[in-house]
């Protein structure tokens, strides 16, 4: 499967990017926050045979050097045999450090005690034993774990909270995926990642774009016109379906609490989050 003709979609001014200029932009962002800001030269990506670990590992091995990163395959007993073929294509590639490490006992390990977990609360615990394993191998090689979430996902509340969305630097979280799309090209991903249906590998043919019920293409430019303040009227006037508009945007507005931290009882004027912010702390 190829990607979805972008041009057949309306395109906002949001979406368009200069993926040369991003990949820079975003090598130096990296720089900047890892080794100037914290002190901390090395990165620790979880790498999943999809796009978006893809295009972090590149930014991250271009601006910290291969020696200093490492790629963390954190295979599952039902993943496809494929995310680990892709995932080392980047490895090899880059001439990343990498590590492979099966968690399907410490999943299974909580799912003994659980036998009933449906396929959403087994995903989720699958997320949250990835996070855990790369945080503490980022103990162990002292590497910072950085995101790999995108913007799409994010205001689409498409993501595990304390999992996917929880390292603190993530030089993709203010790209939509087809800006994702265009920065693999740029950066020379393998074209086996970039043309595949994005998927969570959760299970047998289960691909994004199916559990969205919307098009990445579709939900990127309606997302775009939505941030820059057009009501749904506006946006079916430029072609859209009105099921895709109120599917994008209650999924927008019903997710807001995934993008913010934990909500504090305030019971002074210095609470945390909520009185008490630095200028660095927005």
């Amino acid at each position: 499967m190829t990607l979805p003709v972008l041009e057949a979609v309306p395109q906002p001014a949001p979406l368009r990017i200069d993926a040369a200029l991003a990949v820079r932009w975003l090598e130096a962002f990296l720089r900047d926050e890892l080794i100037e800001r914290r002190g901390i030269p090395r990165a620790i990506v979880g790498l999943s045979g999809g796009v978006d670990s893809a295009v972090t590992a590149y930014l991250c091995a271009h601006a910290l050097g291969a020696e200093n990163v490492w790629g963390i395959r954190m295979p599952y007993k039902t993943s496809n045999p494929s995310s680990l073929t892709d995932a080392q294509l980047v490895i090899d590639a880059l001439q990343i450090q990498s590590e492979t490490i099966d968690i399907t006992a410490a999943v299974d390990g909580y799912l003994m005690q659980e036998p009933d977990a449906d396929g959403r609360r087994r995903g989720n615990i699958m997320a949250r034993t990835r996070m855990l394993v790369l945080f503490d191998q980022s103990a162990k090689l002292g590497a910072l774990p950085v995101g790999t979430g995108n913007k799409t996902e994010r205001l689409l509340g498409y993501f595990t909270w304390h999992a996917d969305d929880t390292p603190a630097v993530n030089p993709l979280g203010d790209l939509f995926k087809t800006q994702v799309w265009a920065l693999a090209r740029e950066l020379g991903v393998p074209l086996s990642i970039v043309d595949k249906p994005p998927s969570a590998d959760l299970e047998a043919n289960q691909t994004d774009e199916s559990d969205l019920g919307i098009t990445y293409a579709n939900a990127d430019a309606i997302l775009a016109f939505m941030l820059l303040g057009y009501d749904d009227d506006a946006i079916l006037s430029r072609g859209f379906e009105r099921r895709d508009i109120a599917l994008v945007r209650s999924r927008v507005d019903g997710t807001h609490w995934k993008r913010h931290l934990p909500t504090t009882a305030m019971l002074s004027n210095t609470a945390i989050n909520e009185f008490y912010l630095r200028p660095v702390d927005y």
